[in-house]
């Protein structure tokens, strides 16, 4: 009797663990149908659409005339291999310019916001006013998958755009240039277009957090763009204002690099100047600091370009506060999400 009843139970419990996997794994199914749907959704958008094409277009623009300058350069010389390897050609052809188009990164931080915000300015308060959050909440799924599919299927947009224009770049390099880009210069691009999908997640989680807040779109859109506008160009006006006189009553030079550093920080509470120091020393191996340093520093060092993990190390606080700023502006909205009454209209 007693080995019967622990076999019932046995068999009991294996049907329960059973049954507990099947419905991790139809609620898995399901997390990834919404996110299935939300990428496709974003594909047929014309807004989307559109946007996505300006950015292959001014990039591939900016690619051609990197490629012809750096070529034209290379020409000029008889050994063009050992100037290739030696000048870091591939790093260059995202950061040089003719003067008649901005470089590759310069597009991509200005147009790369852009996108994050377009993909999620309208992510929640749009469903609200269709009708059909209150539709989606009625059938048996978590209320997170709803947010969470949102950020992934608006971050897969990314991936598959900006490692295709990262590849597209080493492509034509290869093929105009005649020189393979070395180990350290591949590693740095990947690093590069990492970089890119976190920077531009914080936009995309920023643009979530309003449309949570915000219920009309336009309000949403207009304080991303707001928000933005004022790190891109009125942030770093501001801080350059209200600390002039305090760097210019410096007493000493260590004093001076001091207080400067000190200012840098201050800098720093901008994404755009976290992105844009960031990719410096990324794309510039002979970039060896982020601040001023004094001749006591300075003295002793050798004049080479820094290896990736020296250069990875130099930025590690930047790209800390770019995800921590990420991780912060989700955390916000999926709470707030999670509390809200929603109610069919």
């Amino acid at each position: 009797m007693k080995l019967a009843k622990i076999q019932q139970a046995i068999a009991g419990f294996a049907r329960q663990k059973t049954s507990k996997q099947m419905k991790e794994t139809i609620t898995k199914k399901v997390f990834w149908a919404i996110v299935r749907k939300e990428f496709t959704d974003f594909l047929s958008s014309w807004r989307i659409i559109i946007l996505l094409g300006i950015i292959l277009l001014t990039c591939v623009g900016s690619l051609y005339t990197a490629v012809t300058t750096i070529q034209d350069a290379i020409n000029s010389y008889q050994d063009g291999g050992r100037i290739g390897r030696n000048s870091y050609l591939f790093l260059q052809m995202f950061t040089i310019s003719d003067g008649n188009l901005p470089s590759f990164l310069s597009f991509v931080s200005f147009l790369g916001p852009l996108l994050g915000i377009a993909l999620g300015f309208d992510a929640i308060n749009s469903e609200r006013s269709k009708g059909t959050l209150s539709r989606l909440m009625a059938q048996p799924i978590p209320r997170d998958y709803v947010i969470n599919a949102k950020f992934v299927a608006a971050l897969f947009i990314n991936i598959v755009l900006f490692i295709a224009l990262g590849m597209l770049v080493m492509a034509f390099g290869i093929l105009i240039l005649g020189i393979p880009p070395s180990i350290d210069e591949f590693l740095r691009v990947i690093s590069f277009l990492f970089l890119i999908l976190i920077y531009i997640a914080f936009w995309i989680n920023l643009a979530i957090l309003f449309s949570v807040i915000f219920r009309q779109q336009a309000t949403s859109a207009l304080s991303s763009m707001a928000l933005w506008l004022f790190f891109l160009v009125f942030y770093s006006m501001i801080v350059k204002l209200l600390t002039n006189s305090y760097l210019e009553e410096a007493g000493s030079t260590n004093e001076y690099v001091s207080r400067y550093n000190a200012v840098l920080n201050i800098y720093r509470f901008s994404p755009n100047y976290l992105f844009q120091e960031s990719t410096t020393v990324l794309l510039s191996p002979t970039v060896r600091s982020t601040g001023l340093m004094t001749m006591e520093q300075v003295t002793g060092s050798i004049a080479s370009p820094l290896v990736l993990k020296e250069s990875l190390l130099l930025i590690w606080p930047q790209l800390t506060g770019l995800i921590a700023a990420t991780l912060v502006c989700f955390a916000i909205a999926y709470v707030l999400f999670m509390r809200q009454e929603i109610r069919s209209n």
